[in-house]
């Protein structure tokens, strides 16, 4: 499997280097033959070639078997027309990942706020009210006068017919519930179409209990009761704003794997930003760019019918829960350990896990 790695800015390159070293421990332990392949984006790209992602990268990565891509200085990319691009929003973009997959679950050992959970969010992740994907150039927010603002959001059947399919496609390998998470009482088009589709997808589903809430309710019964949730679709918007919250809930956003999965191409993210004022310092949390990293790996597994890649990532889930038990993990969950010491103790659970029980299926 020929991987292609951005470290990216801030506490990307300390995160990245937990992420392969573990990558390297699950391949000689389950015999992947990862191949990595190190790239440039974000500020390092910006100051060497004069854009924050070249040509020549996408290339690469469109050619690999898929790309874990770090944290990126994303709110200091503002400018297009100065190479000043949007690393994750390009890939997101050129390579139609459509579907952000953001599980949030509480570990033993790390502080939770609301009781034990699991649930997973999907996020529609092409179209809503992001103005950067909703017009063939520019972007689709207006200046009408000096006061006045119009920004219009896009939704199409074909993109709520898709991240439907995947939803019920995860919920049946998970409890067969999900939850259709929408705004269709003021945004009675759009969010109707949203459930229509999905609605729509659930005849081919007939083991998922699907129930739908309005988003304003689901923020108030997440934070009450995430326990009664497992699957979780969604638009683009609401999606991003839940999968923070239930990743928080789960005690840290250094805890949210996440991966944005199209028909072709997946990448594995993590779900926090770059986090400058600790670069350097040896106490980012590597966790959520780590489990992104799993989720790839299962993602590829799953596509080309590989078990060695399922086992692995199976394998993945079970030593950071126990690594987190033992208190083996950085200080912002309840641990001790540093940046490095915390990707270590990862491989070293990796390199003692027994093979036999390491393979334990698990979704997503």
């Amino acid at each position: 499997m020929n991987l292609v790695l951005i470290a990216g800015d801030g506490i990307g390159p300390e995160t990245m280097r937990a992420v392969e070293a573990v990558l390297q421990a699950l391949s000689s332990r389950f015999g992947l033959q990862l191949n990595p392949i190190h790239g440039s984006a974000g500020r390092e790209s910006l100051l060497r070639h004069g854009i924050t992602v070249t040509s020549e990268l996408l290339a690469k990565v469109r050619e690999a078997d898929g790309l874990v891509l770090g944290p990126m200085a994303t709110y200091e990319f503002r400018d297009e027309s100065k190479g000043e691009i949007n690393p994750s929003k390009f890939f997101r973009k050129q390579l139609d990942l459509f579907a952000n997959i953001r599980p949030a679950r509480t570990y033993p050992g790390a502080p939770a706020r609301v009781g034990a959970f699991d649930l997973v969010v999907v996020r529609e992740n092409t179209e809503g009210f992001y103005a950067d994907r909703n017009v063939e150039s520019g972007g689709s927010e207006m200046l009408i006068t000096p006061d006045v603002v119009v920004s219009l959001r896009r939704i199409t059947r074909h993109c709520c017919e898709r991240i439907a399919r995947a939803a019920f496609e995860l919920a049946v390998t998970r409890r067969n519930r999900l939850t259709l998470v929408h705004k269709a009482n003021v945004l009675k088009l759009g969010d109707g179409m949203f459930l229509d589709a999905c609605r729509a997808a659930a005849r081919a589903y007939p083991s998922v209990q699907v129930d739908e809430v309005i988003v304003d309710a689901m923020m108030a019964h997440l934070v009450r009761e995430p326990q009664r949730f497992d699957v979780i679709v969604t638009t683009n918007m609401f999606g991003d704003i839940l999968s923070d919250l239930t990743a928080e809930l789960s005690g840290s956003l250094g805890l949210g794997g996440s991966l944005n999965a199209g028909a072709q191409h997946a990448m594995g993210q993590a779900a926090h930003g770059s986090a400058p004022d600790i670069a350097g310092r040896d106490i980012a949390n590597p966790l959520s760019l780590i489990l992104s990293a799993g989720m790839l790996l299962r993602w590829h597994g799953r596509r080309r019918g590989a078990q060695a890649f399922l086992d692995a990532a199976a394998c993945l889930d079970k030593v950071v829960a126990d690594a987190i038990a033992a208190g083996e993990a950085t200080r912002d969950i309840g641990g001790t350990f540093g940046t490095h010491a915390a990707g270590q103790a990862v491989v070293h659970r990796i390199q003692r896990a027994p093979l036999s029980e390491a393979a334990i299926p698990r979704a997503p």
